[in-house]
């Protein structure tokens, strides 16, 4: 069921138009109407057979998310990032024990996602916990509202987000999701794990085979996505994600912060800027120097192996790779 035909009925009941009507009317988009959004429901139609009067009756129902394009705009230039109050967010009693009643919940399901993928009980279950607090708070934006909204209204990432809204409506057109009941995230994740639409039709596993996808409800599906999403992106069982730094006096750090999270130095290389490793690093393992800024107070510095990267390929932000993997740390020590 297209979202016009969802919607039709209700604004066809009898009576005076109510409030809530006037609201939703008064948040129209009006996207039908945009030569922006004819162009893509031209280019859809092209390259993947949709009907065109189809895809602008939808579009005609979209509601604009001012919220969506607040919430997303960048923070202000005088905002200084800290890593010690954003772990402080996510490494608190509510993930922890949540983390360890998840695990418990879903042992089976756990063991057999790290068998097939190689990725470890823990780190899955602190993807989810980290995204949605195991189910929690999943999101209440219209999926399709929300996509449409950051698509045509958000010049900054336009492109990106006029990707994830062709596989939001390729998933629909397949039945993989109803445009009409599909909430999620400000910027359209979906699900306990907050896939982005592109996600789910790359990575998605039925991991429970009941013949369907399904993120938002099923546990058993969300772990096997998770741990799918992150072998597909080049997870190496067995490695440390990160190693402690040791910084001399006189280290070069800014090539090495330039040169992005990456792994590509060995230790003979980091020494050659001054940074050294706590601990035993693997003979020829590639690293990375990870800058965790702590607003006016001294920077954290790790050193980044291939896991580390391949964890920042579902969040780019290297504060939230090192929120998951010391939750998952956490949650490994606690069982």
């Amino acid at each position: 069921m297209t979202l016009a035909a969802a919607t039709s009925t209700a604004h066809g009941q009898t009576g005076g138009k109510s409030t809530a009507v006037k609201t939703q009317q008064a948040a129209a988009g009006h996207y039908e109407k945009r030569e922006d959004v004819q162009a893509f429901i031209e280019s859809l139609a092209q390259r993947h057979g949709f009907d065109p009067k189809e895809l602008s009756r939808t579009f005609a129902e979209v509601r604009k998310q001012p919220d969506a394009l607040r919430l997303i705009a960048p923070p202000a230039r005088t905002f200084k990032r800290s890593w010690s109050a954003y772990r402080a967010r996510f490494l608190d009693r509510s993930r922890i024990d949540g983390g360890i009643e998840f695990w418990a919940q879903h042992r089976a399901t756990l063991e057999r996602a790290a068998s097939i993928y190689g990725v470890p009980p823990e780190v899955i279950v602190a993807i989810i916990g980290v995204e949605t607090i195991y189910g929690r708070v999943t999101g209440s934006f219209p999926v399709l509202d929300a996509l449409t909204t950051l698509a045509f209204d958000y010049p900054r990432r336009a492109e990106f987000f006029r990707g994830e809204l062709e596989s939001l409506l390729l998933l629909a057109r397949d039945g993989r999701l109803d445009l009409q009941d599909t909430k999620g995230s400000y910027a359209g994740a979906i699900g306990l794990p907050q896939f982005m639409p592109s996600s789910i039709r790359n990575y998605a596993v039925d991991f429970d085979k009941d013949g369907k996808i399904d993120l938002r409800h099923s546990p058993v599906d969300a772990i096997g996505s998770v741990a799918r999403f992150l072998a597909e992106h080049g997870w190496v069982p067995g490695g440390q994600p990160y190693y402690p730094t040791r910084i001399s006096a006189d280290a070069r750090l800014d090539p090495l912060i330039e040169a992005g999270i990456e792994p590509r130095y060995t230790m003979p290389q980091l020494s050659g800027f001054g940074v050294g490793a706590i601990g035993s690093v693997p003979d020829g393992a590639q690293l990375a120097l990870i800058d965790l800024p702590n607003g006016d107070a001294a920077p954290t510095y790790l050193l980044g192996a291939r896991n580390f990267y391949v964890v920042t390929r579902y969040n780019r932000s290297s504060f939230y790779a090192t929120a998951v993997l010391d939750l998952a740390q956490e949650l490994r020590a606690a069982r």
